[in-house]
């Protein structure tokens, strides 16, 4: 479904927009310089419209102590991460007001305190952008509609380490969670609702 209604009480949540994440050359369908220049672009809105802006990063202990445990076919889940991999990119970083939340997991909402700010906002909605479409932001979007909150997600605004995995979670799982829309969408009725 396309996007038709922001809520009064939306806040934007952007995923993984961190140094180490927005370096890998390989993503698609967008480079990670128009994923955040896009995200820039509807937290800068966001943020004009005085609703929160929810910045979510992933980190992990250099000894791997807190890495998830289970069996994965897809290797060791312990790895060495070079010196600041975890730092927010610059163009989404410093902004008085916004809320930093640290994961360690692929969604932002299990084992963070996510939830808990939006609700203390009395947040409704949440709009949806980041990297890796979907690893942390299917995660992230399917945890937000069983916590009962409506989901848009910004599909130019979001990109993957593999075409295919980002076209399913944009064709078949995300309108099975929420509305769709452009950034440019997006935007553009965040001032009609809120202007």
């Amino acid at each position: 479904m396309a996007v038709t209604t922001l809520d009064p009480r939306t806040a934007l949540v952007l995923i993984d927009l961190q140094n180490g994440i927005v370096g890998n050359p390989g993503l698609a369908p967008y480079p990670a310089a128009e994923v955040v220049t896009r995200a820039s672009r509807l937290a800068d809105a966001f943020r004009g419209q005085g609703l929160p802006v929810v910045l979510v990063r992933v980190t992990a202990a250099a000894d791997g102590a807190d890495a998830t445990s289970g069996r994965i076919d897809g290797g060791s889940r312990s790895r060495t991460w070079p010196e600041g991999w975890d730092v927010l990119v610059d163009e989404l970083a410093g902004h008085t007001g916004d809320i930093t939340v640290t994961k360690r997991n692929w969604g932002a909402f299990y084992g963070t305190d996510l939830d808990l700010h939006l609700r203390r906002r009395g947040i409704t909605q949440i709009v949806l952008a980041g990297i890796a479409t979907s690893i942390g932001v299917e995660s992230s979007a399917r945890a937000a509609h069983e916590h009962g909150y409506h989901v848009t997600l910004a599909t130019d605004a979001m990109s993957d380490i593999d075409i295919e995995t980002h076209r399913n979670s944009v064709e078949r799982i995300f309108p099975r969670l929420g509305e769709t829309g452009t950034t440019a969408e997006i935007v553009e009725l965040l001032a009609k609702t809120h202007g």
